[in-house]
Protein backbone atom coordinates (compact mmCIF):
# COMPACT_ATOMS: atom_id res chain seq x y z
CA UNK A 1 0.00 0.00 0.00
CA UNK A 2 1.34 3.50 -1.12
CA UNK A 3 1.22 6.20 1.61
CA UNK A 4 1.48 9.93 -0.26
CA UNK A 5 2.84 12.61 2.26
CA UNK A 6 1.02 16.25 1.97
CA UNK A 7 3.25 18.80 2.80
CA UNK A 8 0.79 21.22 4.44
CA UNK A 9 1.77 24.52 4.62
CA UNK A 10 0.22 26.44 7.96
CA UNK A 11 -0.60 29.83 7.56
CA UNK A 12 0.02 32.74 9.65
CA UNK A 13 -2.33 34.64 12.13
CA UNK A 14 -3.25 37.75 10.95
CA UNK A 15 -6.14 38.68 13.47
CA UNK A 16 -7.59 37.33 16.37
CA UNK A 17 -11.06 38.15 17.54
CA UNK A 18 -12.26 36.73 20.97
CA UNK A 19 -16.17 37.01 21.89
CA UNK A 20 -18.56 35.38 24.72
CA UNK A 21 -18.36 31.81 22.95
CA UNK A 22 -16.39 32.07 19.93
CA UNK A 23 -12.33 32.04 19.45
CA UNK A 24 -11.61 33.43 15.34
CA UNK A 25 -8.63 33.22 13.80
CA UNK A 26 -8.10 34.80 10.41
CA UNK A 27 -5.04 33.83 8.71
CA UNK A 28 -3.00 34.74 5.78
CA UNK A 29 -4.21 32.53 3.24
CA UNK A 30 -7.77 33.97 3.41
CA UNK A 31 -9.08 31.70 5.66
CA UNK A 32 -11.15 32.18 9.07
CA UNK A 33 -10.78 29.51 11.87
CA UNK A 34 -13.88 29.91 14.31
CA UNK A 35 -14.14 27.39 16.98
CA UNK A 36 -15.89 27.24 20.51
CA UNK A 37 -14.50 29.40 23.39
CA UNK A 38 -15.14 26.54 25.29
CA UNK A 39 -12.10 24.42 23.69
CA UNK A 40 -9.91 26.77 25.79
CA UNK A 41 -11.37 27.23 29.39
CA UNK A 42 -8.67 29.66 30.30
CA UNK A 43 -10.08 32.13 28.10
CA UNK A 44 -13.67 31.13 28.79
CA UNK A 45 -12.65 32.23 32.49
CA UNK A 46 -10.69 35.46 31.23
CA UNK A 47 -12.07 38.72 31.11
CA UNK A 48 -13.10 39.90 28.16
CA UNK A 49 -9.61 42.36 28.32
CA UNK A 50 -7.47 39.98 29.05
CA UNK A 51 -8.90 38.18 25.87
CA UNK A 52 -7.85 41.54 23.85
CA UNK A 53 -4.59 40.94 25.03
CA UNK A 54 -2.78 38.33 22.84
CA UNK A 55 0.14 38.71 21.02
CA UNK A 56 1.88 36.37 18.06
CA UNK A 57 4.22 33.42 18.68
CA UNK A 58 6.62 31.00 16.44
CA UNK A 59 6.66 33.60 13.48
CA UNK A 60 2.94 34.19 13.87
CA UNK A 61 2.00 30.38 13.74
CA UNK A 62 0.51 30.77 16.85
CA UNK A 63 -1.13 33.03 19.38
CA UNK A 64 0.00 33.80 23.23
CA UNK A 65 -2.01 35.31 25.83
CA UNK A 66 0.19 36.13 28.68
CA UNK A 67 -1.71 37.03 31.92
CA UNK A 68 -3.66 33.93 31.33
CA UNK A 69 -0.71 31.59 30.05
CA UNK A 70 -2.49 30.11 27.14
CA UNK A 71 -0.81 29.37 23.84
CA UNK A 72 -3.22 28.24 20.85
CA UNK A 73 -1.55 26.85 17.36
CA UNK A 74 -2.61 27.67 14.27
CA UNK A 75 -1.96 24.07 13.12
CA UNK A 76 -4.04 22.62 16.15
CA UNK A 77 -6.58 25.58 15.26
CA UNK A 78 -6.84 23.37 11.63
CA UNK A 79 -6.78 20.15 12.88
CA UNK A 80 -9.58 20.60 14.99
CA UNK A 81 -7.85 20.18 18.82
CA UNK A 82 -9.23 22.05 21.93
CA UNK A 83 -6.77 22.76 24.60
CA UNK A 84 -5.12 19.32 26.01
CA UNK A 85 -4.35 20.70 29.52
CA UNK A 86 -5.66 18.38 32.25
CA UNK A 87 -8.63 19.12 34.48
CA UNK A 88 -5.50 18.87 37.11
CA UNK A 89 -3.81 21.67 35.85
CA UNK A 90 -6.78 23.79 34.88
CA UNK A 91 -8.11 23.20 38.74
CA UNK A 92 -4.77 24.71 39.76
CA UNK A 93 -4.89 27.48 37.78
CA UNK A 94 -8.27 28.53 38.48
CA UNK A 95 -7.16 28.38 42.45
CA UNK A 96 -3.98 30.84 41.57
CA UNK A 97 -6.35 33.51 39.57
CA UNK A 98 -8.95 33.47 41.94
CA UNK A 99 -7.15 36.10 44.91
CA UNK A 100 -6.63 38.76 42.01
CA UNK A 101 -10.00 38.07 40.53
CA UNK A 102 -11.79 38.93 44.08
CA UNK A 103 -9.09 41.92 44.38
CA UNK A 104 -10.16 43.24 41.12
CA UNK A 105 -13.92 42.53 41.88
CA UNK A 106 -13.64 44.04 45.04
CA UNK A 107 -11.44 47.87 43.84
CA UNK A 108 -13.96 50.75 43.66
CA UNK A 109 -14.97 51.64 40.02
CA UNK A 110 -14.09 54.75 38.63
CA UNK A 111 -17.39 56.55 37.04
CA UNK A 112 -16.98 60.07 34.92
CA UNK A 113 -19.94 62.42 36.20
CA UNK A 114 -21.98 63.89 33.56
Amino acid sequence: MNISAIEMVVPDVETVTVTADTLSVNVSDGRTIAVPLAWFPRLVHATQRERNNWRLIGRGQGIHWEVIDEDISVEGLLAGKPSGESQASFKRWLKRRAPALRKRSSAPTLRSRG
